[in-house]
């Protein structure tokens, strides 16, 4: 299996494994604090076994020699756990989700701002899309059960975090970031131990608990792995799997709707952002199969 086709797969299954995060959230009886304790304590205990057991103590050298961009990406990613949570509990898992999808968004202007790079007129006009569904979303929050634009203002926080975060680990790109990720999601934990009541729903549902914990392990580890191996639109478009299904996946467990507000928003969004990601890809395999002029003398004849 070549490189791009193993990237491809597992960005796929890390996207797969995220859909059912914000279902956990629904259906675990507990104050957000709580749920975000947890969330935190298992997914960040999960993988900091798996790190041992792989890397040993080197992973963490690696990641503490990545200076300020290393620790920009603990402080950010250690902060969007969270901030999901408590945008779920304050507004609809679709208002969520389609929030988040901005992301791409954010990162374009946080690279032009820390790493200088040029916003090209295909990301400004997908800023514009994005924004107006964005526009959407917040003007039907008001009028959607379960929706609020409390809940809407926190996972927008959340997108800038994620958007930042990626932003900073691409200072570091040859060093793997997996070991940051019990760093953050553990001390997240800790920060949060005091405003939460982690007794109160261990007991009686632990089986959930430890689940989610499971899926957000798998989850992350294969979203820090797979996107090394393909390009960033091809990770952006299976990334936008998740803020289709995991409305529908909620919708059809717990019978959320999202509302007609979020459907028309969230389409404007996803849209956008599909034609821009995959006019992106296209341009690049264009790019890739245009004959390269000769480099060296001619040929003998």
């Amino acid at each position: 299996m070549d490189n791009h086709l193993k990237g491809l797969l597992i960005t796929a299954l890390g996207v797969l494994f995220i859909v059912p995060d914000s279902l956990f959230i629904r259906l675990i009886d507990a104050s957000a604090p709580t749920i975000a304790f947890w969330r935190g304590v298992t997914a960040g205990g999960f993988v900091l076994i798996g790190v041992l057991a792989t890397m040993g103590l080197r992973g963490f050298a690696d990641v503490a020699k990545t200076g300020w961009a290393g620790a920009i990406y603990v402080v950010l990613i250690g902060g969007t756990a969270p901030g999901f949570v408590l945008a779920i509990t304050l507004t609809s898992v679709a208002n969520v989700v389609f929030i988040i999808a901005s992301m791409p968004v954010f990162a374009a202007i946080f690279s032009r701002i820390f790493l200088g790079e040029p916003i090209s007129p295909r990301m400004i006009w997908t800023m514009a899309g994005v924004f107006i569904g964005l526009g959407v979303i917040a003007w039907g929050s008001g009028e959607t059960h379960g929706a609020s634009w409390q809940g809407d203002l926190i996972a927008l926080a959340v997108s800038a975090c994620y958007a930042g975060a990626m932003t900073a680990v691409r200072k570091v790109r040859a060093t793997s970031m997996i070991p940051a990720l019990p760093i953050a999601f553990l001390g997240a934990s800790l920060l949060i131990w005091p405003f939460s009541d982690p007794g109160a729903a261990m007991p009686s549902q632990w089986p959930l608990i430890l689940g989610h914990g499971a899926f957000i392990t798998v989850a992350t580890t294969l979203l820090t792995l797979g996107p090394r191996y393909i390009a960033s639109a091809e990770v952006a478009l299976l990334i936008l799997l998740e803020s289709v299904l995991a409305p529908l996946l909620v919708w059809w467990a717990i019978g959320e709707d999202p509302g007609p507000w979020a459907m028309l928003g969230g389409a404007v969004v996803i849209g956008v952002l599909f034609a821009s990601n995959f006019w992106a890809l296209r341009h690049r395999y264009r790019m890739r199969n245009v004959p390269q002029p000769r480099v060296g003398p001619p040929p003998e004849t």
